[in-house]
């Protein structure tokens, strides 16, 4: 009998793998039955593919709070937009008026002056942190007035003193702190809460007596240069 025929099937024919075996990849097809490319490499995005992001992007942000032009595009930076998209995006939003620092630091000033009682110093750091430049900040910071600074200050005391308890010193204290964390000048602070504890209660009327108002005023300025200069 001649040797052992190769097996088929399954056997052990050692002919080479036809196209389609098990053995073989095969490429993998869509819905369609066409096959689907393999190459790992995403094709690079066109300019306008990138600009229609962009788009996005900036209208996302938009959708959730105003924001000025430098949040858009730190926004922008950060999912990988290029400078010059950016900037043609941001440029055609500033000319339509989607952007507009100026509107933006006015609407913060309004919003954060009477919703928090920031007074004008903190104002302007929370502007400067949002990208907003100096001179559109001053001019929205103007329309902010001594008066009714010295109005909102003596406001937010009032409130304070409501619920506050303690000796007259340490209410005093912890009031002018509030104040000065909410960036009002210490002469402002210190009087707003001098005059309000005057009208609360005798007790607290003579304390406020013996409080020399421009004095702890000009201490707590020469404090804060000297902490300045040390920084």
């Amino acid at each position: 009998m001649a040797g052992r025929r190769a097996r088929t099937g399954r056997g052990w024919d050692a002919s080479p793998p036809r196209t389609g075996d098990a053995t073989t990849p095969r490429p993998r097809r869509g819905r369609q039955g066409r096959a689907e490319e393999t190459d790992p490499e995403a094709a690079p995005a066109s300019p306008r593919d990138e600009a229609e992001a962009a788009r996005e992007i900036c209208l996302r942000q938009l959708a959730v709070r105003p924001r000025t032009r430098a949040e858009l595009a730190g926004a922008l930076a950060k999912r990988g937009i290029s400078e010059e998209v950016a900037a043609q995006v941001l440029d055609r939003y500033d000319e339509v008026g989607i952007i507009d620092d100026a509107a933006f630091a006015r609407a913060w000033v309004t919003s954060r002056h009477t919703g928090r009682g920031l007074a004008r110093r903190a104002l302007a750091n929370e502007l400067r942190q949002r990208g907003v430049d100096g001179e559109v900040a001053s001019e929205a910071l103007g329309e902010l007035d001594e008066e009714t600074e010295a109005e909102t200050a003596r406001a937010l005391v009032e409130r304070k003193l409501r619920t506050a308890r303690g000796e007259p010193d340490a209410v005093f204290r912890r009031l002018v702190g509030m104040l000065a964390r909410k960036g009002y000048p210490p002469g402002v602070a210190i009087r707003a809460v001098k005059e309000a504890l005057a009208a609360q209660s005798a007790e607290a009327a003579e304390f406020a007596e013996h409080i020399d108002a421009d004095a702890l005023a000009d201490a707590e300025h020469e404090l804060d240069r000297n902490a300045r200069t040390l920084d």
